[in-house]
C-alpha cells in the first residue's frame, strides 16, 4: 500500500517534519504520562496558558490532572544538575481550553527543552530551530524576541519596586505609552527614564537595526548583561538563522516568577495569535529545587486548523 503524505492534516504534517529536525540535531524523543499530581500544576498556574486544569480523584484518593503542559512534566522528571546537558523534544497530546472553544480539548503540542549549562551557543541553538520550526510550516514568518532582563534592569535603576514594577510591565505588555508615562509620574520616575522606557515600549524592527538604538539606553549590571547578550545573539542569528526574520520587542513579557533572559514569539501569516512561544525559564528550575538552567519552546499545532479553514474557504470562493 502506498502512502501519501497529502491524506495528513497540517498539524500533523508539522508534527512529522518538527521531529525529524530536532532528531537532527541532537534532541531525544521524551515521554510523559497523560497525567500527573494535581499539586504540579496548582503551585504554577501562572506558568500555564490556561489556568483551566482537568482533574479526576484516583483510586488511591489522589487528585490527579490530564496534563495541561509538558515543560512542568519534564523538569519534575529529569535529573537536573549544573554539569548535566539534556536536550530533548516531545510530541505529546496536552487537555485544556483552546482560543475561544468552550470546554476542553485534547490539542497536539510539540517542542524542545535545553536543560542544563546554558550558554549563548545554547540559547543562539534554541532560537535558530525556532526559525526553522516556524519556516517548516509557513516561509512568511516573523519570530519575536525580548529580554526580560534589559527591561527589569531598567526598571531596577529607575528606581522602580517590584509590587509597581509588575503594574509598569503588564503596560508594556500592551504597549500602552500614555498609561506608562502617567504612573512613572505618579512613581516618581525621572523624565529620561520615562523616555526611555516608552521608546522601547514602542520599539518594534529587526534585532540587527534595533541594537545601536537601544544602545545608549544601557545603564546598571542587568541592562549591560542583556544587552551583550542581544548582540552575541545577532551573531549567531546572522551565521545559522534568518536575521531579518528576528525582530526586537521589548512588549513580549512573561511571568518573572518563572522567566528571566530571552523569551520569544512566533506568528505565521494568516494566524493572528502566536503559534510558537518560548524563553529562558531558569527561575521555574530554581523553584522545583533543580541546579541549572533551561530554555526551550513550544509549537501550539492546534492552531494550523485556522489554516486548514482559511484554505478550505477560499477554495469555495
Amino acid at each position: 500500500m502506498n502512502f501519501s503524505i497529502d491524506v495528513l492534516r497540517n498539524e500533523e504534517k508539522a508534527l512529522y517534519s518538527l521531529r525529524q529536525l530536532y532528531m537532527q540535531h541532537g534532541y531525544a524523543r521524551y515521554k510523559v504520562s497523560k497525567f500527573e499530581e494535581y499539586d504540579l500544576y496548582a503551585g504554577n498556574k501562572s506558568f500555564l496558558i490556561s489556568e483551566n486544569i482537568l482533574t479526576f480523584t484516583d483510586t488511591n484518593g489522589k487528585l490527579m490532572a490530564l496534563k495541561p503542559d509538558v515543560t512542568l512534566s519534564i523538569v519534575k522528571n529529569v535529573r537536573s544538575d549544573v554539569t548535566d546537558t539534556h536536550k530533548v523534544y516531545y510530541n505529546e497530546n496536552v487537555y485544556r481550553t483552546s482560543g475561544g472553544t468552550d470546554g476542553f480539548r485534547e490539542i497536539m503540542q510539540t517542542g524542545l527543552e535545553y536543560i542544563g549549562r546554558v550558554d549563548d551557543a545554547a540559547v543562539g541553538e534554541v532560537l535558530t530551530l525556532a526559525q526553522k520550526s516556524l519556516a517548516m510550516i509557513s516561509d512568511d514568518y516573523i519570530l519575536d524576541l525580548s529580554h526580560m532582563g534589559f527591561v527589569t534592569g531598567l526598571l531596577e535603576v529607575a528606581g522602580v519596586n517590584e509590587e509597581d514594577e509588575a503594574r509598569l510591565l503588564s503596560l508594556v505588555e500592551s504597549k500602552n505609552v500614555s498609561a506608562i508615562r502617567s504612573l512613572c509620574a505618579e512613581y516618581g520616575v525621572s523624565e529620561a527614564h520615562t523616555d526611555a522606557l516608552c521608546e522601547i515600549t514602542s520599539l518594534y524592527e529587526p534585532l540587527k537595526t534595533a541594537l545601536p538604538k537601544i544602545r545608549g539606553f544601557v545603564s546598571g549590571e542587568k541592562m549591560q548583561e542583556a544587552y551583550a547578550q542581544l548582540c552575541a545573539l545577532a551573531e549567531i542569528l546572522e551565521r545559522d538563522g534568518d536575521p531579518s526574520r528576528l525582530y526586537l520587542d521589548f512588549s513580549i513579557v512573561n511571568d518573572m516568577n518563572y522567566y528571566d533572559g530571552i523569551i520569544f514569539r512566533g506568528f505565521i501569516n494568516g494566524i493572528p495569535d502566536g503559534i510558537l512561544s518560548g524563553g529562558r525559564y531558569d527561575k521555574l528550575l530554581s523553584r522545583m529545587g533543580k541546579r541549572s538552567g533551561a530554555i526551550g519552546f513550544a509549537v501550539y499545532l492546534d492552531m494550523l486548523e485556522r489554516l486548514e479553514i482559511a484554505a478550505a474557504g477560499e477554495r469555495e470562493e
